[in-house]
């Protein structure tokens, strides 16, 4: 990846629907060499897609909850199990492996308390390989993921 390509990306976090004569026009690039160099980058994966980002509370998820989570061991059948059951719920937006007391840090979107409780009774709960969970309520957010800094 070269500074061009850096350029490209970059627009793109910014606005997924730019015209590719507008972003050909704004990293300095003819448009037949931008387009080659953005289908490259699709090819190759390092662009995986395009998507609307969509405002969480306009849309009725009014809390960002954070769960920790810990395993009951580090075996790999528990890990496996945790993260089948967890690829299961659209609920769930993000769930990355840590280090610490903790093995999981999950980002979870819901309408309400009340549909929270249900998640985490119901199927967070019930999940045989977890040992302990701690939520943190997300009371605001001052910085939000809008992209990577590749600069």
């Amino acid at each position: 990846m070269d500074l061009l390509d850096s350029r490209i990306l970059s627009a793109l976090q910014q606005d997924g629907q730019i015209s590719m004569a507008r972003l050909s026009e704004k990293v300095g690039l003819s448009l037949s060499a931008c387009h080659r160099r953005v289908k490259m980058m699709e090819a190759n994966g390092m662009i995986e897609g395009y998507a609307a980002r969509l405002d969480r509370k306009k849309v009725g998820l009014e809390l960002q909850i954070f769960i920790e989570i810990k395993l009951v061991s580090q075996q790999r059948e528990n890990i496996q199990a945790f993260e089948d059951a967890i690829s299961h719920m659209p609920e769930v937006l993000e769930c990355h492996l840590i280090s610490g007391e903790f093995d999981y840090l999950m980002r979870v979107a819901a309408r309400n308390t009340d549909a929270y409780e249900k998640l985490y009774r119901n199927r967070l709960s019930e999940i045989p390989s977890v040992a302990q969970m701690k939520t943190l309520l997300g009371v605001s957010t001052v910085k939000e993921f809008r992209g990577y800094h590749l600069d």
